[in-house]
């Protein structure tokens, strides 16, 4: 069985845009996770989107300094 995590807090890339300051636009999201080993892994993969947990996120921003 995979990971158990509240619906109500998965996003993808524009909502993680919307909710951390520092981001003008959703490709952002992709660069980081492209250019930084730590930024949270998706926890679903669709055909047209990625899909993350917003508290890893939000944990990972604030590790960062990026929130």
């Amino acid at each position: 069985m995979g990971r158990q995590v509240d619906a109500n807090e998965l996003v993808g890339a524009a909502e993680i845009a919307r909710r951390l300051p520092s981001i003008a636009r959703p490709q952002v999201v992709h660069d980081w996770r492209r250019r930084h080993d730590d930024f949270p892994e998706p926890v679903a993969h669709l055909d047209a989107a990625l899909i993350w947990y917003w508290p890893d996120v939000e944990d990972w921003a604030r590790r960062s300094g990026r929130l």
